[in-house]
């Protein structure tokens, strides 16, 4: 097999993985993953110890011991063409031998749960509430330069979204794992959870632009497909979910409600639920 090149495989002079500048021995198999950097730290003082902290750009990473387990909590910024680097770096870290250039003969599965925030969609979705994506479901265009399988429900969402958002593009769903949703998540409101390319238009807001649609909020509010509605939305999920599909990784997104967009209404302390999200997950892992 012939080695990965130079110019596709990109490694710093100490061997390791070009954006997130980890070597292999410095991730756990369990892998919090989080968009703003500063909340690195909120999840690790948990720990009962840190071996590793590594920050480059706005990967930041933090490896340690929590009740006896090693885990490692790394921030992604924000987008999903952040997602496709961090996903891709991480996989190489476990699967290609970063010494030869080749991937490995048998594959390694990682277990990653982003711990995110997010808009509600729905009227009956209450502020401060812990939502779990089953579905993740991407407007952004990521998933045009893949591969992705679609089930047939999967590609049908897709198709009736383009539709109904008149979209130059099909947009994409996935699911999460159900084995990672049963272990962190079964007492979370479960959803479908739209990713978006931007903060502003591509989710409905309004200050000096407008966005191009604008029925497009109530479009998204009233999207249904064989009871297939639309909860909240971000800017992450999809991307994890359709890259560790594609990557034979496990993933699990976890939406602190922090806003919703149908009451105008904002959390009061949003850093308490993302608080009580954190405690949440980390008491499961």
């Amino acid at each position: 097999m012939q080695p990965i090149p130079s110019s596709e495989l990109i490694l710093s002079p100490n061997g390791s993985i070009y954006h997130l500048h980890l070597l292999p021995e410095q991730i756990a198999d369990t892998i919090l993953t989080v968009g703003d950097p500063n909340r690195v730290e909120m999840v690790s003082r948990y720990f009962d110890k840190i071996e590793l902290r590594i920050q480059k750009r706005e990967f930041v990473t933090h490896t340690g011991l929590l009740n006896g387990k090693r885990v490692t909590v790394i921030s992604s910024g924000m987008g999903t063409d952040n997602i496709e680097i961090l996903m891709t770096e991480l996989d190489a870290l476990v699967n290609i031998d970063l010494k030869t250039r080749t991937p490995k003969p048998s594959t390694r599965s990682l277990s990653i749960i982003r711990l995110g925030t997010s808009g509600a969609l729905q009227q009956d979705i209450p502020l401060d509430s812990l939502l779990v994506s089953e579905y993740g479901i991407g407007l952004d265009t990521l998933m045009c330069f893949y591969n992705l399988p679609q089930t047939e429900n999967e590609a049908a969402i897709g198709q009736k979204l383009q539709q109904n958002l008149e979209l130059p593009f099909t947009p994409y769903a996935v699911a999460c794992d159900t084995n990672l949703k049963n272990q962190f998540a079964f007492d979370m409101l479960p959803g479908n959870t739209l990713t978006c390319p931007g903060f502003y238009a591509p989710q409905g807001r309004k200050l000096r632009l407008s966005p191009k649609n604008s029925e497009y909020i109530e479009k998204l509010v009233n999207f249904n497909h064989n009871n297939f509605k639309l909860t909240n939305f971000e800017m992450e999920t999809s991307g994890y979910y359709a890259m560790a599909k594609l990557l034979g990784h496990k993933i699990l997104s976890i939406n602190a409600i922090i806003a919703s967009r149908i009451n105008h209404q904002f959390s009061a302390n949003p850093q308490k639920v993302i608080e009580r999200m954190i405690e949440t997950v980390l008491e499961r892992v």
